[in-house]
């Protein structure tokens, strides 16, 4: 009896030791992987606050628009390929030489596609507001020499790498800081400087990616096994692309409709919006790696309301304790960055809405539809151009457009769970 009495305190206990122990390598890699993203938050901030305030408001809005633009262009590099490489390198890692290869290949040829995209976007929305050159020179930075950056974090974050790949984000951020505090102190302030100061940024970034990060392995061309997989890569591109663009189109349109001042307004509070994502991608990203092991985890509506409400709080905490130091002390942030601080509490609902969206959208990729992905990213890019043109176009004061924004996002957010929790019936796709 008094050995019973003895043993069952002690069940719970031991219940929790083993849950512990079975997971501790998968806390050790979360911690891991949001210290770097925690690093970068801090160095983006850092980055935001000296670029916002050295250029003019308009210079500004016209960069973050330029480059906005780049990220979405620069997804064309290598006709999506990137995520053949992502995969291999989370599945099958000895196959990683032999995918850079293709990788490598694959961005030579896409380059006459990725020139023809980005002059035919500069036509469409740059061309009385920036110099061809200016704009082509941030296209560069992006396309490549930003995203080889990013492919060296994918492949050792598919690795289980992630404290390499945290030190390499930091890194290439502390880079991207430190050349605008030295353009702070820079005898001119002018967009083509910058410009030329972004890519010797993101050269050094790109430089320490590749000659102390990246995986050593013998380079082979195997064309077989890419076109096997370039379909999927394609739909990934174009999925891609497109994810962008709803994701960025805002700034696009707010520049052609609203004007290079209006742009650098918006500019600057969609960046402390997207500064509130980069701890929620690093859970997105572990998540995913799991989903290709695991596709069917997902299966409960618990589970999935459970993560969807941690993203929404999250985020939406975020832009609150942000509003609120930015209520009191106006000028924390700088200068350009005052203008804007009284409206950054009326978008409180957007972070958390738009980085939903964002999430749904791995959801999808981690089960290999990449096609319907890329047909659903389609319809929201099309349904964010129609709500934002038609509230742009009514005329209202800059504080009732940022509010408006609420409603915008809470549209995407409803569709996008329409199409994604649809979609997700179906059985996963092995790639």
């Amino acid at each position: 009896m008094t050995q019973s009495n003895n043993t069952r305190p002690a069940r719970p206990t031991a219940r929790l030791t083993a849950f512990l122990s079975e997971r501790r390598n998968l806390v050790r890699d979360y911690f891991s992987a949001i210290s770097g993203a925690g690093g970068r938050l801090v160095f983006s901030l850092i980055y935001f606050i000296a670029l916002a305030n050295t250029l003019s408001l308009a210079d500004f809005g016209l960069f973050a628009t330029a480059s906005a633009a780049g990220v979405m262009l620069s997804r064309i590099l290598a006709f999506g390929f990137i995520s053949a490489l992502y995969r291999t390198a989370t599945i099958r890692p000895n196959l990683i030489g032999t995918f850079t290869a293709g990788f490598i290949l694959l961005a030579v040829l896409s380059l006459p596609l990725l020139a023809a995209a980005s002059y035919g976007v500069y036509l469409l929305f740059f061309s009385s507001e920036l110099t061809l050159k200016i704009f082509a020179t941030v296209v560069f930075a992006e396309a490549l020499l930003w995203r080889p950056v990013e492919v060296a974090l994918i492949v050792n974050n598919g690795l289980g790498r992630f404290g390499r790949a945290a030190i390499m984000a930091i890194l290439g951020t502390v880079a991207r800081a430190a050349f605008a505090a030295a353009f702070f102190f820079w005898p001119t302030h002018a967009l083509e400087d910058w410009a030329l100061f972004y890519i010797a940024a993101n050269a050094i970034s790109a430089v320490i990616a590749f000659g102390f990060f990246y995986p050593r392995q013998r380079l082979r061309l195997r064309i077989p096994l890419y076109m096997r997989r370039l379909a999927d890569s394609v739909y990934v591109a174009g999925a891609e692309v497109l994810f962008y663009l709803q994701m960025e189109f805002d700034k696009l349109l707010v520049l052609s409709i609203g004007g290079p001042q209006l742009a650098g307004l918006y500019a600057i509070i969609m960046r402390l919006v997207d500064l509130t994502a980069i701890p929620i991608r690093t859970f997105s990203m572990m998540l995913v790696q799991r989903m290709m092991r695991a596709p069917e985890m997902l299966r409960r509506w618990k589970v999935r309301g459970g993560i969807e409400l941690g993203v929404f709080l999250v985020s939406t905490l975020a832009l609150f304790c942000l509003a609120v130091v930015l209520h009191f002390f106006p000028n924390a942030l700088g200068r350009n960055v005052a203008e804007a601080a009284p409206l950054v509490a009326l978008a409180i609902c957007v972070p958390g809405l738009r980085n939903l969206v964002e999430y749904q959208a791995e959801l999808l990729f981690a089960r290999g539809q990449t096609l319907i992905r890329a047909i659903n990213l389609a319809l929201l890019a099309g349904l964010k151009a129609v709500l934002l043109i038609w509230i742009l176009t009514r005329g209202l004061e800059t504080p009732d457009l940022i509010w408006w924004l609420n409603g915008v996002f809470a549209g995407l957010y409803l569709a996008s769970a329409a199409l994604t929790y649809s979609a997700l019936k179906l059985p996963a796709k092995a790639v």
